[in-house]
């Protein structure tokens, strides 16, 4: 019998000129001791489902019609009773830990009024629950552990707790919410090998939202897909990978880029834009191109970074090696991948090649010049105008008071002061063509677009200076699979036609294997091996690597 009904669900969102249907006639229904997961584009629905279930549909929207059961409860006729009901017989786990976890309360706080606010229990048994929920996910020294604050956890350990937090009132629902989406892989692993037996020893029923279709076809019992408010498709989950009936999921199948094997291009939900080579012809009237020699572009000696733990005492003599001794180069026109857990040092070695962190040791040549020593104004200027990065976060990494035209102007006259307004606007008008977007988005702000459309603004805005390096830091990585695929194929198309450098960094294995010419392994700060892309999928030597490897969500998998 289903724990969980969900009959004719609609949600709406009233606004000034017409109503927003985010929801429309859903159904979904739950049983105890099985994952269903819930798959869609940014857009789709997932989460405005979610929101109804726990009644947090934000303002001006409404669950306009259609009902919730839970057990023998039915929430939509008394939502007052979900407010009892949330924590206590419904888990949450969002997104992102960090803003699910209060910085200035303990842990063993944080548990305790969790636990205090739905269980008659006193202080004392409170806190050995709490301690037992965190033995539980798997947090070591649990009893120490209790007494520090969330800043103090890793961002996977962060996870665990929120997940103990989502459990400690014996909840018999739990709904995730992309709680894998900023973990690498190991930690994914973890979370989603966690998710799993407690979904089984405490027979609950789950409800996973991802845009991750790895993670859906190795976790879910069954998947219901979801396209703009409306069920397309629901059931078990190697049925509706492997003989999907609607197009829409047999596109957002093919979206995935596969682990076993090597592709020219992604593919994509919406048609491509069959002018789009002719656009990106538009700005190679004013690309400066390079011819491609196959020479080193990057060439990094021996180089460490230490950071000092100096936040809490001047006098602190700890230090943290976020990178030793690392040497590799990146020759002129490949595309380069760094993949690592969080905290290898990929990140860290990324700001010192655009030289935003100095080198605690060793040296960075770009084009046969020493990065750290250049100090001359005028040779700095140059030098930051041939790279340029794409940050992982679209959404922070543009200013929403400029519009589009003023982001992207802004390193163009940097560097080109006397450049004619007429003429500015014409390349500004490029570089917008190039990454496929409209002449109007030029008047635009950014909180206008979405974040597919965001970070194709931050390609533009890096195309500006006509770099020769371009440094992606997990640039995908918020985006679902439709828009990352449409993303990565205009990168791929980007970088031939320009002759760019790439320096791609990421913790998606499949998306690394795709993008990159060589692949350079890092771990706690060092280079465990660089090799091929294909050798290092095929015979990785390294016994971290093929850990890596192991861990890797594999939409494959479901075909086993």
């Amino acid at each position: 019998m289903s724990f969980l009904k969900i009959k004719n669900l609609s949600v709406d969102y009233p606004m000034r000129k017409e109503t927003v249907n985010a929801a429309k006639n859903v159904n979904i229904e739950v049983n105890k001791g099985e994952i269903l997961g819930l798959v869609g584009e940014s857009g789709s629905g997932k989460s405005t489902v979610g929101n109804a279930i726990i009644n947090l549909i934000d303002a001006p929207g409404k669950v306009s019609s259609g009902s919730i059961i839970l057990g023998d409860l039915n929430i939509q006729e008394d939502p007052n009773n979900i407010v009892k009901y949330r924590g206590k017989k419904i888990g949450l786990i969002f997104q992102d830990p960090q803003t699910s976890l209060n910085p200035i309360l303990t842990i063993g706080e944080q548990l305790i009024e969790t636990i205090q606010t739905h269980l008659d229990l006193t202080r004392d048994e409170a806190k050995n629950k709490s301690i037992d929920l965190l033995k539980e996910v798997g947090i070591k020294d649990a009893e120490k552990r209790f007494n520090n604050y969330p800043h103090q956890f890793s961002g996977g350990m962060r996870q665990r707790v929120v997940i103990s937090l989502a459990l400690c009132c014996e909840p018999e629902l739990l709904i995730a919410d992309e709680p894998t989406t900023a973990l690498d892989v190991s930690i994914q692993s973890q979370i989603l090998d966690l998710i799993k037996r407690l979904t089984k020893e405490r027979n609950l029923a789950v409800i996973l939202i991802t845009h991750d279709m790895g993670v859906i076809a190795e976790t879910t019992d069954r998947v219901a897909v979801m396209k703009n408010g409306n069920l397309i498709e629901i059931g078990n989950t190697k049925e509706i990978l492997t003989k999907p009936k609607k197009t829409y999921t047999k596109s957002l199948v093919s979206s995935v880029p596969p682990t076993n094997k090597k592709i020219s291009r992604f593919v994509i939900i919406e048609n491509e834009n069959k002018n789009k080579l002719e656009k990106n012809i538009k700005i190679l009237k004013r690309w400066n191109k390079i011819k491609i020699t196959k020479r080193n572009l990057i060439e990094i000696q021996n180089l460490s970074k230490s950071f000092d733990d100096n936040f809490f005492s001047e006098n602190s003599k700890n230090s943290v090696m976020a990178v030793n001794n690392v040497t590799f180069e990146i020759k002129e026109g490949e595309s380069f991948g760094l993949v690592g857990e969080s905290g290898s040092g990929k990140s860290t070695i990324a700001k010192m090649i655009v030289n935003l962190y100095q080198p605690s040791a060793g040296d960075i040549f770009f084009d046969k010049i020493c990065v750290s020593k250049i100090k001359n104004k005028y040779e700095l200027m140059k030098f930051r105008k041939q790279i340029q990065m794409i940050f992982q976060d679209p959404y922070s990494s543009l200013n929403g008071r400029l519009k589009v035209k003023d982001i992207i102007a802004e390193p163009i006259k940097l560097h080109n002061p006397y450049i004619t307004n007429l003429d500015l606007n014409n390349y500004i008008f490029d570089l917008l063509e190039s990454v496929e977007l409209s002449q109007k988005s030029a008047e635009r702000y950014p909180h206008e677009f979405s974040g597919g459309q965001r970070q194709r603004i931050s390609i533009a805005r890096a195309l500006a200076t006509q770099p020769r390096l371009l440094v992606c830091d997990e640039p995908t990585s918020a985006l679902d699979v439709s828009i990352q695929a449409q993303i990565l194929n205009l990168l791929k198309d980007l970088q031939e036609q320009l002759n760019l450098t790439i320096l791609f960094i990421s913790h998606d294995l499949p998306v690394v294997r795709q993008m990159c010419d060589r692949i350079g392994v890092l771990k706690d700060g060092k280079l465990c091996e660089v090799t091929t892309t294909e050798e290092l999928f095929v015979k990785p030597q390294h016994e971290y690597t093929k850990e890596l490897l192991r861990l890797m969500p594999k939409i494959e998998s479901i075909y086993e």
